[in-house]
């Protein structure tokens, strides 16, 4: 029972670190690629 234990607890360990992984890229993502899309879009428009 303790190997199933342990197993499970990897295996959530895992998938936590993907899924926090997963959401600083995407926080990052919007964060720093939203301003950037504007200021492009702001510079097509200028030019």
């Amino acid at each position: 029972m303790k190997l199933i234990d342990d197993l499970a607890g990897a295996i959530y360990d895992v998938l936590s670190l993907m899924l926090w992984g997963f959401s600083y890229f995407a926080a990052g993502t919007i964060l720093v690629g939203g301003p950037l899309y504007l200021v492009s879009f702001l510079f097509e428009w200028l030019y």
